[in-house]
Parts: C-alpha cells; sequence; structure tokens
C-alpha cells in the first residue's frame, strides 16, 4: 500500500495539475512546442469585475503566426479579455469580444515587455511595447469585465476553459505577469510589472498542465 501511495504522489508531481502557489521570481514558463494541450491556469488573487485594468507580461517567441499571449474567458464570453498577436508586430486586445487593434515595429528574436491597460468610463484602451505608447484607443466603453473568469497562458479560449487549437497555441517563454485592478502610470508599469493585486508574479497560484516546464529567467 505504501508503495502504492508514493507511485501516485510521484506521478502527481511530475504531470502537473495540482494547484501551486510560489513565488515566481527570477522563473519563466517555458511551452515549448505546438500543442493543443500544453498550457497554464492561473488563479486571481482576488475575484471581482473589473471597471479598470492593468496587464503586463514579457515573453519571448520566434513564432510567425497567430498567437495567444493572455486569455481571460467567463461563461457568456471566451474573450472576455484577451491579448492576442495576429502577426509579428501586430497586437489584438479584446473585452467582451471586441477588439482594438495596436501595430509595433516587427522586433524579432527578442523578449517583449507588453503591458495593455484599460479604464471603462472612458473606454480608453492603451497598449505599451518595451515601454513605447502604441496609441490609445475606444473600446466597451461602460463595459465591466466578469469575475468568474478561467485565465489561461499558453492557449486561446474558444470556450469556457477549453477549446484549443494548436496553430494559434503559444511556444517560447513567458514571465512576470501581472495584472491590476487600476490603470498604473507609465513608471510603475516598468518598475512593478511582477506585483498585481489580482495577479502577482511574486505569489503566483497557478496549474500548470500538459508538456510546459519551469526554468529559471535567462532574459533581462
Amino acid at each position: 500500500m505504501e508503495k502504492i501511495l508514493l507511485g501516485v504522489l510521484l506521478l502527481t508531481t511530475v504531470s502537473g495539475g495540482v494547484p501551486a502557489s510560489s513565488d515566481m521570481t527570477g522563473k519563466v514558463f517555458i511551452f515549448p512546442k505546438e500543442s493543443a494541450t500544453a498550457y497554464v491556469s492561473l488563479i486571481p488573487k482576488v475575484k471581482k469585475p473589473l471597471q479598470n485594468f492593468t496587464l503586463c507580461l514579457k515573453a519571448f517567441t520566434d513564432l510567425t503566426r497567430p498567437y495567444s499571449l493572455f486569455s481571460y474567458s467567463i461563461p457568456s464570453q471566451d474573450n472576455e479579455l484577451l491579448l492576442f498577436v495576429k502577426k509579428m508586430g501586430v497586437y489584438m486586445l479584446y473585452l467582451g469580444n471586441s477588439e482594438v487593434t495596436f501595430n509595433a515595429p516587427p522586433s524579432s528574436y527578442t523578449p517583449t515587455h507588453v503591458c495593455a491597460s484599460w479604464e471603462s468610463a472612458s473606454g480608453i484602451a492603451e497598449l505599451r511595447v518595451n515601454g513605447k505608447l502604441l496609441g490609445r484607443k475606444g473600446v466597451r466603453q461602460g463595459y465591466s469585465v466578469g469575475s468568474e473568469a478561467k485565465i489561461i497562458l499558453g492557449q486561446e479560449q474558444d470556450s469556457f476553459g477549453g477549446q484549443f487549437d494548436a496553430s494559434q497555441s503559444f511556444v517560447g517563454e513567458i514571465w512576470d505577469v501581472s495584472l491590476w485592478d487600476h490603470v498604473l502610470p507609465l513608471k510603475e508599469m516598468l518598475d512593478l510589472c511582477n506585483s498585481g493585486n489580482i495577479l502577482n508574479w511574486q505569489d503566483l497560484t497557478y496549474e500548470d498542465n500538459g508538456y510546459v516546464v519551469t526554468k529559471p529567467k535567462v532574459w533581462t
């Protein structure tokens, strides 16, 4: 019996699928290959509707096809909050299934620091890549982002928590993912990029699934 219990424990440790809370400072999630089964579920520190938010993350990939950076769905909306790259340098921000597009100069084979912010009162969304503002655009004025969410890294949700498409999966490395319930000033976006009050990279609760590897960060 002891051997059986030990085997079950080892299988659980290797295969993932169990929520863990960890200080991820200096670490990255690596998605080593295209897949419809590899992803990380993020569990927010607080569940609440969002009238404002700032989302920041860092990523490295050599993909030239479309892929998802951050997928936040609710039962009634698969693209409740989605940060999606259509092609190199073309970023799409979805709110309540409505989207705005931002264009950046292509910067292949270098890490990217992306910050998106939005406020409900004005409907203004901003996107910054490596600290540079790509513009201010209006989307979903007066809207509230739902609280009962599935938050996924590595895949784009076409239904609540699932229906992944390998051709939209992320391949590469993601780190310093944080989400706030307010719009951060630029300096704080750059200096406090891993300490959100909804998702906090320094105290992250997550569940990895499939072929996802956690390794020390090699990028600055």
